[in-house]
């Protein structure tokens, strides 16, 4: 099969937040800009909420992958008000230090989240498999979804 009849990837906008451009780094790497066959993925960076809400705004954002760390304002939180702020938010996947805090992700209402240290072969099928859950029409938690 010749490179002219492979198809175009699917490609994804992935929302990388945290207040420290390493980290967004650590992530961009871990995720790397194919994740999984048949999947591109380009990146926006916020190091704010606010930047988050004009990302969120503007573009359409398909995940947002957010520092569980960062501060002052933490993924966990951003997740939340996303989740209670927008009628139609993307999945969330919220990057943390301890496992033990998951039960704040689920209060949070995160999708899924990943432990640093980043394992890039974990986080790059944690992402595809979000992406590809998005492309089949799955609903974020915390979201009613399209009635009718």
């Amino acid at each position: 099969m010749s490179d002219d009849t492979k198809p175009e990837p699917d490609s994804y906008t992935v929302l990388l937040y945290s207040d420290d451009s390493a980290v967004r780094d650590k992530i961009r790497l871990a995720i790397g800009v194919r994740p999984a066959a048949g999947l591109k993925v380009e990146f926006a960076d916020a190091s704010t909420w606010e930047e988050c809400r004009r990302l969120l705004d503007e573009y359409e954002i398909d995940l947002m992958v957010l520092d569980g760390e960062a501060s002052p304002a933490g993924g966990l939180g951003i997740a939340r008000q996303t989740k209670d702020e927008y009628a139609t938010p993307p999945p969330t996947c919220v990057v943390i230090a301890r496992a033990a805090d998951r039960w704040l992700a689920a209060f949070a209402q995160v999708d899924e989240t990943l432990i640093y240290p980043l394992d890039p072969i974990t986080t790059g099928q944690t992402v595809a498999g979000m992406l590809r859950a998005r492309r089949g029409g799955a609903v974020p938690l915390g979201t009613m979804g399209t009635l009718g």
